[in-house]
């Protein structure tokens, strides 16, 4: 027992510093260097943005296929808003409306059709992407420049390395949801229904309302995390982020999450990305191609979904 609650509580902090550790024998030990630290974060922010609202909605028992469609709709909407001369603040708000928009669908369709969430959202994540291509015409659409292009710039000042403004607002949203999660009513009620819907239902809980909530959310995160690959790409890109949810599932399972409901966290969830980004920057530094990349993202993936299904045998 203490070795699987050792596994569970510290495997993605020892599991983030044994890939550091490859990677800079590998690398060098420029690997290490605060600079290249920083393109690790920025290079997981968007994957750890979209993890977020992951967590939340494995935890109630869900899953959400249609993040990475919703990322690139969230590119679009701001493009276009940008472009119809909207101030930029307002173009993200549009993006991340958008996103909640299509999480607020996922929700009614999983609580009124009562369809399990994978077969809904397999099919709102075809919707959406097909939205986003109707929106741009299927093609990039270009966007005026502003400050969202700066969200995940460096940036250098005299006094050393500062974090570039898309981080401190994850960090600050990393912060938010953990709260949610840990002292709210709310986030109680997810991990009830996660543990047992039925139970939660008797016990005054009201799942369909929860489930509309969470995946509001969860979308309204992917957003956001859409704002921040527009920052990267500085271009609405309707077929950005294919198969991002699998990244962003993946990091959830890897930091301890359950596909069957019931657990995770959101330090876990952050710290998977960083260890999925740790691995794809590491390789590319390595000068490893493409398909080595794939090929080490999907044996982690199969990996994340073995550890899953072997902690639940543990607790059984």
């Amino acid at each position: 027992m203490k070795a699987r609650t050792l596994i569970e509580k510290g495997g993605p902090v020892l599991g983030l510093v044994l890939v550091c550790v490859v990677f800079a024998l590998l690398v060098g030990p420029q690997f290490l260097r605060a600079g290249n630290l920083e393109l690790i974060a920025r290079q997981a922010a968007i994957v750890c943005m979209a993890a977020l609202g992951m967590t939340m909605v494995i935890v109630s028992a869900g899953i959400d296929l249609s993040v990475g469609s919703i990322v690139a709709l969230s590119t679009v909407v701001i493009a276009l808003l940008l472009r119809s001369g909207m101030p930029p603040a307002l173009a993200a708000l549009g993006g991340v409306a958008a996103a909640a928009l299509c999480g607020s669908l996922n929700g009614l369709l999983v609580t009124r059709l009562r369809v399990v969430p994978f077969i809904v959202t397999l099919g709102t994540m075809l919707l959406v992407r097909g939205a986003a291509k109707g929106l741009a015409d299927e093609r990039r659409i270009e966007a005026p420049i502003s400050w969202l292009n700066d969200l995940l710039r460096t940036v250098e000042s005299g006094h050393g390395l500062v974090l570039p403004w898309g981080l401190w607002l994850l960090v600050a949203l990393a912060l938010l949801i953990a709260g949610v999660l840990r002292y709210t009513r709310f986030g109680r009620h997810l991990f009830a229904i996660g543990s047992n819907e039925r139970t939660a239902r008797l016990c005054g809980v009201r799942v369909e309302r929860c489930k509309v909530a969470v995946y509001t959310i969860a979308a309204a995160l992917a957003g956001l995390a859409g704002v921040l690959q527009f920052s990267k790409l500085s271009v609405g890109d309707p077929t950005v982020a294919d198969g991002l949810e699998l990244d962003v599932i993946a990091a959830v399972i890897i930091g301890g999450g359950s596909l069957l409901g019931g657990k995770g966290t959101v330090l876990g969830s952050v710290l998977g990305a960083t260890i999925m980004a740790v691995i794809q920057i590491g390789s590319s530094q390595k000068g490893l191609p493409n398909w080595v990349q794939q090929i080490v993202t999907g044996g982690i993936i199969v990996l994340a979904v073995a550890l899953d299904r072997w902690r639940q045998g543990s607790a059984g």
